[in-house]
C-alpha cells in the first residue's frame, strides 16, 4: 500500500513547489532575463503553464500504477483551485509584502 501512496505525496510535494516558483523568480518562462519586474500576468501564465505540467506528470504516474481513468471538466478546474490555492504562500510573499 506504502508504494501507491509515496508517489501521490510526492506529487503534492511538487505541486507546491511548482505553484509558488512563477513567485521566486524574476525570469520569465524561467529562462528568459526580465527588464524590471515581472508583471502578475507572467506570473499566472507561468502558473497555467506548470499546472498543465503537473497534469502530465500525474497522468504519467497514474499510467505508471495502473489503469488511467477517464477526466471531466470538473477534475480540471479542482486542479487549477488546488494549484491557485498552493500559491497563495508565493503571492503573499512577492505582491503583498515585497510590493513586486
Amino acid at each position: 500500500m506504502l508504494g501507491t501512496t509515496a508517489p501521490v505525496w510526492g506529487l503534492l510535494l511538487l505541486g507546491l513547489l511548482a505553484a509558488n516558483a512563477p513567485f521566486l523568480t524574476e525570469r520569465r518562462l524561467f529562462v528568459l532575463p526580465a527588464r524590471g519586474s515581472k508583471p502578475l500576468g507572467w506570473r499566472l501564465l507561468e502558473l497555467l503553464l506548470l499546472t498543465a505540467l503537473m497534469i502530465g506528470i500525474g497522468t504519467l504516474i497514474e499510467m505508471r500504477l495502473g489503469q488511467r481513468s477517464p477526466q471531466g471538466w470538473a477534475f480540471y478546474v479542482v486542479m487549477i483551485s488546488l494549484m491557485l490555492t498552493f500559491a497563495f504562500p508565493g503571492f503573499v510573499w512577492r505582491c503583498l509584502r515585497r510590493g513586486g
